[in-house]
C-alpha cells in the first residue's frame, strides 16, 4: 500500500464502530468488568494495544492513534504520550540509570538539552554532546558505560543533517541504542527504521495535529525496545488527553497533503531569501549550496516548511522594526501549524560541542499553508523596515 493511502486507512477500523469513518472519542478512568473472572483476567492483558484495563492504560481512542502511527512510521509499536518533550523524556528513560553515559547532538532540541543537564544529571546520568556531523567518527567517543546515542536530523535551529546510517552502524557495534527526534521530517520524509534507529520520537504537537491546538507526543519502536519504552511510560503515568488523541489522528488523515505545501511553499520562500542583500544566509536543507544537501538527498524524500536565515549585521531596533510590524509571520513558539511564524534565535548559547558565530542575528522561520507570494510581500516589507533603521 503507497504512503498515501496508509494515512488515511491506518488505524481506522469503522465496522469495530458502527460504522463511523473516524474512531471515536473516549473519555474515561474507570473500566468496568462483568465478572471477578473478567477484572482478573484485564491483568495480564492491561498492556495489550486492544485491551481496556484503565484509562492511563489507553482506550480505543489511544490505540487507533498509536496503531496508525505505527503502521505510517513502519516501527513495531507506538506509544502515544502528553507532550514532545514527555515522550523525549521517556524515550531517555527507558534505557539510561544512575551510572550510565549519554551521547547527546549538540544542535538537539533546547528542551532535550535541559533535560540532560538538569533531570538526568540530577539521578547520575553524564551527558556528552557532540558535532552533529560526527558521522562514523561517534564510535570515538562510545565508552564503556555507554547506553543511547540521540540524534535529531535536521539539527534544531540550524539544521545540520546527520548522518543516521553511520552513526547507527558505530552504536550497534558497541551495543548502544539510536534515538531519532524525527518531528522536522516525520515519516513521510525521513523512515528512521530504514535507516537504524531503534526508537523514533515525534512531537505530534506540531506537525501530526497540523492546526497549533493540542498537545501530544509519540514514540514508536522497534520489537525488541518495545517493553522498556512503555514501560517507562507508564511509570511517568503521562498519558495524552482523549481529545488531543483525537485531534492528533484527525491531523494524520491530511498530514501528506499539507506537508507537500509547507515544502513548497518553504523552498520558494528560501529561494527568494538567498536573493536579497540584507540576509547573509538561508539555512534550508534542500536547497543545493547548503552543507548537508547531499546527505538529504540521499535520505529524505522531502522537506518541511521550517528552515533558518541569518541577517547582514543590524541592530536590535532595526530587528524589532522588521519583526513587529509582520502581517503574516507571526512570532510564538513552537511550529508545524497551519500559519507561518517567525522568532528571532540564539543557536549559539545552547552549544557546547560546536559554535555558532553568525555576522547577524539568526531569525527561525516556518512557512504556513498562505500563498508563496502573501508570505514573500511580507518579508519585503519586513526587510524594507530593517533597512529604514540605522545599524548604529
Amino acid at each position: 500500500m503507497k504512503q498515501d493511502t496508509l494515512i488515511v486507512t491506518a488505524g481506522r477500523d469503522p465496522e469495530a464502530n458502527h460504522g463511523a469513518v473516524n474512531p471515536p472519542v473516549y473519555h474515561a478512568s474507570t473500566i468496568l468488568f462483568p465478572s471477578v473472572a473478567a477484572l482478573e483476567a484485564s491483568q495480564s492483558h492491561r498492556t495489550d494495544n486492544d485491551s481496556t484495563y484503565y484509562g492511563r492504560f489507553g482506550t480505543p481512542t489511544t490505540f487507533a492513534f498509536q496503531n496508525a502511527v505505527a503502521e505510517i512510521d513502519g516501527g513495531h509499536r507506538a506509544i502515544a504520550v502528553a507532550s514532545g518533550k514527555c515522550a523525549i523524556l521517556v524515550a531517555l528513560t527507558a534505557f539510561l540509570k544512575s551510572g550510565d553515559h549519554l551521547l547527546m547532538v549538540d544542535t538537539a532540541y533546547g528542551p532535550t538539552r535541559a533535560l540532560c543537564d538538569g533531570f538526568l544529571t540530577k539521578f547520575g546520568v553524564t551527558t556528552t554532546y557532540y558535532d552533529p556531523l560526527i558521522g562514523p567518527q561517534i564510535s570515538n567517543l562510545i565508552r564503556s558505560e555507554t547506553r543511547v546515542i540521540f540524534t535529531e536530523s535536521p539539527g534544531s535551529q540550524t539544521f545540520e543533517i546527520q548522518d543516521i546510517d553511520a552513526i547507527a552502524e558505530a552504536a550497534h557495534s558497541r551495543g548502544c541504542v539510536v534515538l531519532l527526534d524525527n518531528t522536522w521530517a516525520t515519516p513521510l520524509f525521513f523512515r528512521p527504521f530504514d535507516h537504524g534507529v531503534d526508537v523514533a520520537i515525534q512531537a505530534a504537537t506540531k506537525y501530526i495535529v497540523g492546526h497549533s491546538d493540542a498537545m501530544l507526543g509519540v514514540i514508536t519502536t522497534t520489537e525488541s525496545t518495545f517493553e522498556r519504552v512503555q514501560r517507562a511510560s507508564l511509570d511517568f503515568g503521562a498519558p495524552p488527553g482523549p481529545d488531543d488523541v483525537y485531534l492528533g489522528q484527525r491531523g494524520l488523515r491530511t498530514l501528506s497533503v499539507r506537508l507537500d505545501r509547507h515544502m513548497k511553499t518553504g523552498l520558494a520562500v528560501a529561494e527568494w531569501l538567498k536573493t536579497q542583500t540584507q540576509i547573509a544566509r538561508v539555512i534550508h536543507p534542500g536547497l543545493p549550496n547548503e552543507p548537508g544537501h547531499s546527505l538529504w538527498l540521499r535520505d529524505f524524500r522531502g522537506a518541511s516548511g521550517l528552515f533558518g536565515l541569518v541577517l547582514q549585521p543590524t541592530s536590535k531596533n532595526a530587528l524589532a522594526a522588521m519583526l513587529d510590524g509582520m502581517e503574516l509571520f507571526k512570532m510564538g513558539y513552537s511550529w508545524g501549524g497551519y500559519e507561518s511564524l517567525i522568532i528571532p534565535t540564539d543557536p549559539g548559547k545552547h552549544r557546547t560541542a560546536t559554535t555558532w558565530d553568525p555576522p547577524g542575528p539568526t531569525l527561525r522561520i516556518h512557512t504556513g499553508l498562505e500563498d508563496p507570494d502573501d508570505l514573500i510581500n511580507d518579508l519585503q516589507r519586513g526587510l524594507k523596515r530593517l533597512g529604514s533603521i540605522p545599524k548604529g
